[in-house]
């Protein structure tokens, strides 16, 4: 491997095998190195190659300015993520993550806490996440010897899920919003308090996830006279819970300016018809 450009003294870019732009750490790996140099591979700590060439250049940008150590943990926290999740995610995780561990480590110092807005939610319908929110807090803990807050767990499991969706921060807050406005109308409607640690509730916000995950991506569902049919018999059979729905359709409608389909429809009602057996 050969210095192809030198960030600082311990990281430097170079190519793999496959002629992939590379980046290197370790201790003093670019210490008085000029392109083309050799680099002495026994100090080569950890290399990222990072095909999408717009996070390429961000993380190039990122890592100039951002302790190594902090680096290393916050790429500890994604390879854990991905074993955790069991996918891969969207290779600007990179730089958002290490920006924000950076961020929350001289937050920490300073004795400076953010409070995330959403840090009920997040916990609820993004449980995975939050549990690799958590386990990130101690990998800071334990590698930089800095204790982040609570809420640091959230704004994490945050990043993690931008990533798993490969949408942008604001879209993941929005459809974190949307969930909880959805399940309010549902309350409120029916003057109840719905049971969070219901089997049925899970099941309603795992749809909502992925509902309002298609919704924020352009993807839609398929509409035909059958779905037509059916939400014509669900009107019937259960008309609360489909009064309901079209509350939920009329807000989709008037905060996302989408029209959602017979089918959606039809789902929707069913989950809501569920919850409201479930409580009475």
């Amino acid at each position: 491997m050969r210095v192809e450009k030198t960030i600082n003294n311990n990281i430097v870019v170079s190519s793999d095998e496959f002629h992939r732009e590379t980046i290197v750490m370790g201790r003093g790996l670019g210490f008085k190195k000029k392109n083309g140099d050799q680099i002495d591979e026994a100090k080569v700590e950890k290399i990222f190659t990072i095909n999408d060439q717009k996070s390429n250049t961000n993380f190039q940008k990122l890592v100039n300015e951002v302790p190594m150590e902090r680096i290393q943990v916050a790429d500890e926290i994604i390879r854990y993520a991905k074993n955790s999740l069991q996918k891969e995610l969207s290779e600007n995780i990179y730089v958002s993550l290490t920006d924000h561990i950076n961020m929350a480590v001289d937050r920490a110092k300073a004795d400076m806490e953010f409070q995330n807005p959403f840090g009920w939610e997040i916990k609820k319908f993004y449980y995975r996440e939050y549990l690799i929110g958590k386990v990130a807090i101690n990998m800071v803990k334990q590698r930089l010897g800095v204790q982040l807050c609570e809420d640091e767990a959230t704004f994490i499991a945050l990043h993690i899920i931008n990533a798993e969706l490969n949408l942008d921060m604001s879209h993941m807050v929005s459809m974190t919003k949307m969930i909880q406005d959805i399940i309010d109308i549902v309350e409120e409607y029916f003057d109840i308090q719905l049971d969070k640690n219901s089997i049925y509730f899970e099941r309603f916000v795992r749809h909502l996830k992925f509902f309002s995950q298609r919704l924020f991506t352009g993807q839609s569902i398929y509409d035909d006279k059958k779905n037509e049919d059916m939400l014509d018999l669900f009107r019937l059979r259960y008309p609360d819970a489909f009064a309901c729905t079209k509350k939920i359709k009329q807000y989709i409608l008037d905060t996302c300016e989408h029209e959602i389909s017979d089918e959606e429809m039809t789902y929707i009602t069913v989950h809501v018809k569920r919850l409201i057996t479930e409580h009475e």
